[in-house]
């Protein structure tokens, strides 16, 4: 059986699908994929053995210069790799407009969420089956149970294996232990306060633990060099790609993260990861795994759901708190000494391949 599968983006999202791949690869044998995706995250499709073709897309650069994808035919490119294959069934895993759209050029019913089950309800209109997959739990599980509606099985109960092989992946193999903190995010309102990062890096140097500083742009190299200025042990890596990351990631004892897709990849490694969350909720969208564990900020007004801080300090904040270095100030229930405290235990249980 070949199945085209939609799920274009984000990062975290794409890692969230791997386990539906595992759970088909189990209850159908012989069952392969081809996978859609933005091709910024082209690379990780092709690290699950029942993917055969990733095929990318580039909605996001297309969007900003839609007459130049058609010109350099891009776009007709990727239509025509869409028809050329004959599948069995198309899965659109993303539930939205734009990854819904793409399904028109390929040749098999297509599979999706239903109106009251996808994030964008006008998607439902796309497919030629539509199925429900209730709200209110973890995102892997929910793409799980469409998976196995569509193609007919029941998922194993238990947690999601993601199926990657890590050996393939060539993890770094360090003398000494490390740890990787992952401070870049997209929302203001996700990251933890640099200053927290700083007092952190402080911490594990002193404990014997080399801290690795990951970037992924001009903004995220800044802050990093910041938290690592004078401070012996702390190693800002040059900009990786992505498999790159991935090889320090496998290779940590224990990594520290906000809310960002990096963090679900080092989930998807069976790293063991401490994550951070003040406006979002971790049991929608936390790090997913045996081995993850989530401090969640019980703020007042956390968690929010906002792109923007709209909580307005007190008195009593601005004579407890750094109103300048510790925003937003849901992260002040998360401060560098109760995120030690966690990650200890941790340390110990270093990967080595």
């Amino acid at each position: 059986m070949r199945v085209l599968l939609i799920k274009t983006s984000s990062l975290g999202d794409v890692i969230h699908t791997l386990p539906a791949l595992t759970d088909a690869a189990r209850a159908i044998p012989g069952i392969r994929f081809d996978w859609v995706v933005e091709e910024g995250f082209a690379e990780i499709p092709a690290w699950h053995p029942a993917v055969d073709a990733v095929i990318p897309v580039a909605i996001r650069r297309w969007r900003k210069k839609p007459l130049q994808a058609v010109r350099s035919g891009e776009w007709s490119n990727f239509k025509r790799r869409l028809r050329e294959t004959q599948y069995d069934l198309v899965i659109d895993a993303q539930g939205l407009l734009k990854s819904a759209w793409l399904t028109r050029y390929a040749r098999a019913e297509v599979v999706g969420l239903d109106k009251s089950s996808a994030r964008e309800p006008l998607a439902a209109r796309f497919y030629q089956r539509r199925l429900a997959v209730a709200w209110g739990q973890h995102a892997v599980e929910r793409t799980r149970q469409l998976f196995g509606q569509a193609l007919g099985y029941t998922p194993a109960e238990g947690l999601g294996d993601y199926g990657l092989d890590r050996g393939a992946l060539g993890a770094e193999v360090a003398t000494t232990p490390y740890v990787v903190l992952l401070h870049g995010t997209t929302w203001v309102t996700k990251h933890w306060p640099e200053l927290y990062w700083r007092q952190l890096a402080e911490q594990l140097v002193a404990a014997g633990v080399e801290v690795r500083l990951p970037w992924g742009s001009l903004d995220e190299q800044a802050r990093a060099l910041r938290i690592a200025e004078g401070l012996q042990g702390a190693v800002v890596l040059p900009r990786l790609p992505l498999r790159d990351v991935a090889r320090q990631l496998a290779g940590a004892s224990a990594c520290v993260a906000v809310d960002t897709g990096l963090g679900h990849l080092a989930a998807a490694l069976d790293v063991p990861t401490l994550s951070l969350f003040g406006p979002t909720n971790p049991g929608f969208t936390g790090a997913y795994g045996a081995v993850q564990q989530h401090l969640a900020s019980d703020f007042a007004c956390a968690p929010c759901l906002r792109k923007q801080c709209s909580y307005q300090p007190t008195p009593e904040d601005a004579r407890r708190f750094d109103l300048t270095r510790e925003q937003p100030l849901c992260f002040t229930r998360l401060n560098p000494d109760r995120v030690m405290q966690q990650l200890q235990p941790l340390l110990p249980n270093k990967r080595v391949l």
